[in-house]
């Protein structure tokens, strides 16, 4: 009898323990499920809604249509039979029974001159710069271009006019005729951080005024036909985009959307924009010559890779780019630079690479001496070269 009493009051004593613990267990559980919704409902406000920032945006920006003229022969309506025997002969192997021939007075006039015909040559973006009808835009949209049509997000078209092009930097601007446009604030794109949300507004396959977004996924990269180093982002970009805005999260373009990587060619998850701060340096000088001046000094150069230092002793520990060929009469040449030295400085400031040299030099007004450090054969020695006007795209 005691010992069942014990048992009892064991038992009762346990589930006091049981019951307590179920319910701290309980309460925890509730505490850390309230902690989790009120993680998420933090994590949602912290989330990018772009829904106002696209329509405050979109109106900016424009879809770029081009023509171009090509000269098309018609054919004559009024075909002999003859005519018809000798097409099916010649294009389908096809032998028609004889025709009767026409009296020679009879027989039409075969030849005509060709016509030029306008055609629609491709379609892209851009946006608008300044309220004045200023509008950037990459220079293969309007590369070949015999007309160029803007039409904006009200629907309304305007021929443009090609203020100038370079495709070096794939950086074109035009101008409409127009007043009191929507313009999208120019950022800094010095500033922009791997990681942060962008997006595309642009017309990829005609489609205008269409969204995307994405991250910056790295920053000046660089491509084998380009002197720019591009933002590198996972916006989905498809043909019809180029030279649209790449924006940041307050509204502002950072970039201009240019190229994807691709082996399908379409989008693969990695796009490149030119930076905005490139993309107005170009265009202000278009805006003003109409076109790009660029220095040079007629070398030929390439990266200075491990193998390389050590098979011409280059043993400093700055870096540096080799000079493998240079232009007769050119600059270089003609201030002593040599094949095999390796320009390790221009004006103090430091080359790492082939895209710093050249780069460097472009930026150079012709008509101005620069100072070059280069090592050669052990030394160090400061050379003065003449800048002059570039004439050739591959020369630095």
């Amino acid at each position: 009898m005691n010992k069942v009493s014990k048992f009892n009051k064991l038992s009762n004593g346990l589930i006091v323990i049981f019951t307590t613990l179920i319910s701290i267990s309980a309460v925890n559980a509730q505490s850390d499920s309230s902690n989790n919704l009120n993680n998420q409902s933090s994590s949602a406000r912290r989330f990018i809604d772009f829904a106002d920032l696209v329509e405050k945006a979109s109106p900016a920006v424009v879809n770029i249509r081009t023509t171009e003229k090509v000269m098309v022969y018609q054919m004559p309506s009024n075909i002999t039979p003859q005519d018809q025997a000798e097409f099916f002969r010649r294009f389908f192997g096809i032998p028609l029974p004889a025709q009767p021939q026409p009296a020679p007075q009879q027989r039409p006039q075969q030849q005509q001159a060709p016509q030029a015909q306008e055609q629609n040559r491709g379609t892209g973006s851009g946006f608008i710069l300044d309220s004045s009808g200023y509008i950037l835009t990459n220079a293969h949209v309007v590369e070949g271009a015999t007309n160029i049509y803007v039409t904006l997000t009200d629907k309304r078209e305007f021929k443009a006019k090609l203020i100038g092009s370079d495709p070096r930097t794939d950086v074109a601007l035009v101008k409409v005729e127009a007043k009191d446009l929507p313009k999208l604030p120019v950022g800094d794109s010095s500033k922009v951080r791997v990681g942060e949300w962008v997006l595309a507004i642009g017309s990829p396959f005609g489609l205008d005024n269409t969204v995307t977004a994405g991250i910056i996924s790295a920053k000046g990269r660089e491509t084998n036909d380009s002197i720019t180093p591009f933002i590198q982002t996972d916006v989905a970009i498809n043909p019809g985009n180029s030279g649209g805005p790449l924006i940041n999260t307050r509204g502002e373009v950072i970039g201009i959307n240019s190229q994807i990587y691709s082996k399908s060619g379409g989008y693969m998850g990695i796009s490149f924009a030119i930076p905005i701060d490139e993309a107005i340096r170009i265009s202000e000088q278009l805006k003003t010559n109409g076109r790009i001046v660029r220095g040079r000094i007629g070398v030929t150069i390439t990266e200075l890779t491990k193998e390389l230092s050590e098979s011409i002793g280059f043993t400093l520990k700055s870096k540096g780019v080799l000079v493998r060929g240079i232009e007769a009469g050119a600059p270089a040449a003609m201030a002593g630079i040599e094949v095999g030295d390796v320009v390790v400085k221009i004006n103090d400031r430091e080359i790492e690479k082939s895209l710093d040299l050249t780069r460097t030099i472009s930026d150079v007004k012709p008509g101005t001496r620069v100072k070059l450090q280069v090592w050669r054969k052990g030394s160090i020695r400061e050379i003065n070269v003449m800048v002059v006007e570039v004439d050739m795209p591959r020369r630095s």
